[in-house]
């Protein structure tokens, strides 16, 4: 987890914001879905000064080998998508990042996202499920 927190604060915000309408949101979303994520959630951190990206997207898988799907698809379709590949990525078991400095996704699997509750962390943000 510190490793994690050390790659976000080493790198600084793009200048140029985003929304959920963006190729690169919508994409990501996308890929979570196909590879049956659950409990997607987008946080919209923009309106927080200390907030290391835009948006976080948080999701859980069932196993180590889902995680690693998701976040291989979440790579696969922006890339061919929007041409964007990650900025850096963090892979686990447990827990993966996958991070494009607007956008940072965070794919769990349920105990770990328990454990770290990010979603409590920044309550001031603004909170969508995507699971429809």
């Amino acid at each position: 987890m510190e490793k994690i927190i050390t790659a976000l604060e080493a790198r600084k915000k793009a200048p140029i914001r985003i929304n959920r309408a963006s190729k690169l949101f919508k994409s990501i979303i996308s890929a979570i879905k196909e590879k049956k994520g659950e409990a997607i959630v987008s946080l919209d951190l923009r309106s927080i000064d200390e907030a290391v990206s835009d948006f976080f997207i948080l999701c859980e898988a069932q196993s180590h080998v889902q995680i690693k799907a998701i976040a291989d698809a979440i790579v696969d379709k922006v890339q061919k998508e929007s041409g964007e590949k990650p900025y850096h990525t963090e892979g686990g078991d447990q827990w993966t990042l996958v991070d494009y400095v607007n956008i940072v996704v965070h794919i769990f699997n349920k105990e770990q996202r328990k454990f770290y509750d990010l979603e409590s962390l920044w309550l001031d943000a603004d909170r969508m499920e995507h699971n429809d």
